[in-house]
């Protein structure tokens, strides 16, 4: 069907084409325009499916090639500025959803698995083309860096940094990923790393890129860890807790860490306290997850620990997932084989909305670090 179906078929006058139309206004968003945000139309059934499905509806319609738009990113910082998404409908599967969000945990030792097995064992091979040599999944330190490369060492250095590292120190790293930054503290400070993830795939590559080093890596649930160590990192796994879960996880924290040893926990979080999350994104890429807020971070670990740093980057985010996007499209030729068509515009449609919600300080990056019983004198972080 044309991109020109919505004036073919006089959709103009249609009560589903105007509510639209409205709401889009509203953000300077043009439907059928000539900017790289505006979004065109490719099958007239859109309308009424973006209304009654909600945040769910808009992105299986683009992964169907229902519409198109340039430049995802911008179209999702004018949409989330506006603050449109509080506008759509909400679908009565997301009502029943959020209300079992509440009533159970979604995050429970069976079912945290679930996000390993549907995301993160996609295939190493995806992820080796799309991330930097580090294999960081998570958000970039752009403060000096031009490259996505430099930008993930200056986060693993800054993050070592603020642990303070040193040799013969213990690190426990608590969702390790494929092990870029266990191998990196061993290999630069001298330290003794074990990880933990709950993704089989991340395990193998990460105890293969491991290898010479003093690291372990574990397949194991977080709540299972009784150890002992001299600091505790946590990257980009907070987000797959649950709020059910996060005094639970505090107190594993609490358990497994020295009197005098540091914790840095590094996560996505939200503005608002809240069990909603996005639909599509919980259907597609991150099923159970749920983004933290300040006080849902400060009231489960207040009983637990003393808060000397709260770091706020999120806009580095926005280059990050940017930087993935572009890398993720040059290496499509190479995937295409394994991947399909729909599957590049759901992963596309990943990178760039979650750009644009940074970007319009949606949603934001954190590194928060913590002592056991406050560091005599206070921190003095790096940045």
């Amino acid at each position: 069907m044309s991109s020109s179906c919505v004036e073919d078929l006089s959709f103009h006058d249609n009560d589903w084409y105007r509510i639209v139309h409205e709401l889009l206004s509203e953000a300077g968003i043009e439907l059928n325009g000539s900017r790289p945000f505006d979004i065109r139309i490719k099958n007239p059934g859109f309308f009424k499916r973006v209304l009654q499905d909600g945040s769910l509806g808009l992105g299986e319609s683009y992964m169907d090639g229902w519409w198109e738009c340039e430049r995802l990113d911008i179209f999702f910082q004018r949409v989330l500025r506006a603050g449109l998404e509080n506008k759509l409908p909400h679908h009565l599967k997301d009502t029943l959803r959020i209300a079992a969000a509440r009533l159970m945990n979604l995050q429970s030792r069976k079912r945290a698995w679930i996000v390993g097995k549907e995301h993160y064992d996609l295939g190493n091979d995806l992820f080796e083309k799309m991330l930097d040599p580090y294999m960081q999944y998570s958000c970039g330190y752009w403060k000096q860096a031009t490259t996505l490369e430099e930008a993930q060492q200056d986060k693993l250095k800054m993050i070592c940094e603020k642990l303070q590292l040193r040799p013969g120190l213990t690190l426990l790293d608590v969702g390790c990923g494929w092990g870029g930054l266990a191998a990196y503290a061993a290999r630069n400070y001298g330290v003794s790393v074990q990880g933990v993830t709950i993704s089989a795939e991340q395990q193998k590559l990460a105890q293969t890129r491991c290898e010479g080093l003093d690291v372990t890596i574990l397949l194991q649930d977080y709540r299972d860890l009784d150890m002992q160590f001299d600091r505790i990192v946590s990257v980009g796994m907070f987000e797959h807790v649950g709020p059910k879960n996060y005094a639970t996880y505090f107190d594993v924290i609490d358990r497994n860490l020295k009197r005098d040893g540091l914790f840095l926990l590094h996560t996505i979080g939200s503005n608002i306290t809240d069990m909603n999350v996005d639909p599509w994104i919980n259907k597609y890429i991150f099923p159970n997850g749920c983004l933290p807020s300040v006080q849902q971070i400060a009231h489960a670990s207040e009983k637990h620990f003393v808060m000397e740093d709260w770091h706020n980057f999120g806009s580095d985010y926005d280059k990050t997932l940017i930087a993935w996007y572009e890398r993720f499209v040059a290496a499509w030729p190479a995937l295409s084989n394994k991947y399909s068509d729909r599957f590049y515009r759901m992963f596309s449609y990943y990178l760039n909305a979650c750009a644009g919600a940074f970007r319009a300080r949606n949603i934001h990056l954190w590194q928060v670090l913590f002592s056991p019983e406050g560091v005599d004198g206070g921190i003095r972080v790096p940045r």
